[in-house]
């Protein structure tokens, strides 16, 4: 059985973290981005499929141009935080899954389903950017998850012409302003929305 964490670290990573629209004029180096791919890449997916292609926004210009695609509540949060991740999925992950899980042929599972392949695209990367979150809090740093974007131009922007690249959602990443987070919202109990069966 795993140690269990601190209660320090779980306010670090959950219940003191919050979704940050502000950021705090601190860099965030190559270093620290590798280092939360370095976790990230750890946790795991359904046969250790590893759809998520990510791209990590960083300069003046390719900031502006991810911004050109959100909605205008987001075009700041883009342009002020130290790093966007763009967490996106490839719809041909299956093609890595010889080397990524050789315990079986994984690879037919999904050959000829490009909807069965789209549908775990989709569920693993968003996983992968869940974990994402989780690592760059561990690492401290704070999110600011964000929709509201045109995913077919970030698509084209980011991703060219590839059809089998999408973009899923994006994540600021960086320091987050205190000043910028909304009082904490509303949790439900267990019993709300859960069952023990």
């Amino acid at each position: 059985m795993a140690d269990t964490l601190s209660a320090d670290a779980l306010d670090i990573i959950f219940r003191e973290a919050r979704s940050y629209n502000g950021w705090l004029d601190k860099p965030v180096s190559d270093e620290q981005i590798h280092a939360i791919y370095e976790l990230l890449k750890m946790a795991p997916t359904s046969a250790n499929m590893q759809p998520a292609r990510i791209v990590w926004v960083k300069s003046d210009e390719a900031k502006q141009q991810l911004a050109d695609c959100a909605m205008e509540g987001n075009r700041d949060k883009i342009l002020t935080a130290p790093v966007t991740a763009i967490i996106g999925y490839d719809i041909d992950f299956h093609e890595e899954l010889p080397w990524l899980f050789p315990h079986t042929d994984a690879k037919s599972w999904f050959e000829g389903d490009e909807e069965g392949r789209k549908e775990g695209a989709f569920r693993n990367s968003s996983l992968q950017g869940a974990y994402l979150m989780i690592a760059a809090r561990a690492l401290g740093l704070d999110c600011g998850p964000m929709s509201g974007f045109d995913n077919a131009a970030v698509d084209k922007a980011f991703f060219g012409d590839d059809p089998k690249h999408r973009s899923n959602f994006i994540c600021a990443i960086g320091h987050g302003d205190p000043k910028s987070i909304f009082d904490r919202s509303p949790r439900p109990d267990f019993d709300a929305f859960n069952r023990i069966a």
